[in-house]
């Protein structure tokens, strides 16, 4: 099954708005079907949605979708992975292990699709849920891991948040 990378705006309907009305900037069609073109061609990982992405813990991740965010006048680019392996609990993959995969993951994925999309973001934010979660919705009974990076010559800089 064909599962393409989804953009959408970033919104969520609390009264704390963490962006502007209206939400984060939307890709345009074409830029979607360039983007999908590219991820079907060039990485068969984006193929199939049944093919995790290659971490260091070996856990299973998927991309759950990537968000362009104005976040007050800055551009946040937001990529959300679906990792149902994360936890505190014993037998789970704890942040601490889960940090290298997320930076792993802004190296190898998060760097080559903004120079793709020629996007000049301010900060990066790989997250990590146990389970879809929408975006700016309280998920209490989820597990979340979230990172924060700024690209310097095609590098992720940890910038925590």
């Amino acid at each position: 099954m064909i599962r393409p990378v989804r953009h959408r705006t970033a919104q969520f309907t609390s009264t704390a708005r963490a962006i502007p009305e209206g939400g984060a900037r939307p890709w345009r069609v074409r830029d979607r079907a360039i983007c999908l073109m590219i991820c079907l061609v060039c990485s068969p990982v984006f193929a199939q949605s049944d093919t995790p992405l290659p971490v260091p813990s070996g856990q299973p991740v998927h991309l759950d979708d990537v968000l362009l965010d104005n976040n007050p006048g800055e551009l946040w680019v937001r990529f959300r992975f679906i990792a149902p392996k994360i936890g505190a609990t014993v037998g789970r993959i704890t942040y601490d292990v889960a940090s290298k995969d997320m930076e792993h993951l802004c190296q190898i994925l998060a760097v080559p699709y903004v120079a793709q999309h020629d996007l000049q973001p301010v900060r990066v934010v790989i997250s990590l849920a146990d389970r879809p979660v929408e975006f700016g919705d309280a998920a209490p009974d989820a597990t979340q891991f979230f990172e924060a990076y700024r690209l310097e010559q095609s590098r992720c800089i940890w910038e925590g948040l």
